[in-house]
């Protein structure tokens, strides 16, 4: 069931008005896009927005007004460089969260969290983690066959279970964890890489190990332009319509607003709000 389009102060007014406790989250994940794309900017590193981001962007100029996520996507190669760069760039009030800076964090993507702030999230994966606070992610995406992708995903696929359903300790739970990170890191995921390339895989999708699946076009993706969100202007796809309706089909159209559920639980912000912005 689809929803008509409602006006957005009405939205914003129902779902995130501001002083209200997603409006906050909202606005520090805000806080460290604004961060990341100086540093994006300063290196020539090309991101854009994505996902529910990028419905905000052009359906709502911002964030959908119950999102309670921020995700940007970029090419591997980039993905490493800035990667390499953060730990050294980010303000101290942020932290990169990867498995190079968290040893248990074990996915196959990173985050930028903010150490002022503590979030829950369902299922609670975090519990193994270093930071726990609001973020946004930063996705990788490379040229695969689809087959590759999914295969990948079945080979670190047990990761997520035993996170999930392990009944043992927490502390034996993450070394299976990070013994699976490993393999696939260092002998299974070259070798896709290696398929892909001899045999000239030319479909962009999320990076190996990765569990979305969504195809993306390189001529909707570059040359890269910019959408304003939240009053900034940020990197985009060249044509986000296209890939939006490629994945999504009529993203204008309102979901239902009933069956509407946050992928957060708790959340605590310890200080004020930053007022850069």
């Amino acid at each position: 069931m689809n929803t008509p389009l409602i006006p957005h102060e009405e939205l914003r007014q129902r779902f995130n008005p501001d002083g209200s406790l997603l409006r906050r989250q909202q606005m520090r994940m805000l806080h460290i896009l604004v961060e990341v794309d100086k540093i994006c900017q300063r290196h020539n590193i090309r991101y854009w927005l994505s996902s529910g981001t990028l419905i905000g962007a052009v359906r709502h100029g911002g964030f959908i007004p119950w999102d309670d996520d921020l995700d940007i996507e970029m090419m591997r190669s980039d993905y490493e460089r800035l990667l390499e760069i953060l730990p050294h760039e980010l303000p101290e009030d942020l932290a990169l969260q990867a498995h190079s800076t968290d040893p248990n964090y074990c996915y196959h993507y990173a985050k930028v969290r903010d150490r002022c702030s503590y979030i829950e999230e369902k299922p609670n994966y975090d519990r193994f983690f270093k930071h726990r606070g609001i973020y946004i992610d930063i996705f990788p995406l490379e040229k695969q066959h689809m087959w590759t992708h999914k295969l990948s995903e079945l080979s670190f696929g047990h990761a997520y279970k035993l996170m999930r359903t392990y009944k043992g300790n927490d502390e034996e739970c993450m070394k299976k964890v990070k013994r699976l990170y490993a393999w696939n890191v260092r002998f299974i995921y070259p070798l896709l890489r290696l398929v892909n390339r001899i045999t000239g895989a030319k479909t962009i999708t999320s990076g190996l190990g990765i569990p979305f699946h969504n195809p993306r076009y390189e001529e909707d993706i570059f040359p890269l332009t910019t959408l304003v969100f939240e009053n900034r202007p940020f990197m985009a796809p060249h044509d986000s319509d296209r890939m939006l309706r490629h994945i999504y089909g009529d993203y204008m159209k309102l979901p239902d607003l009933s069956q509407l559920k946050p992928h957060t639980g708790s959340i605590e912000i310890y200080n004020n709000e930053t007022n850069k912005h």
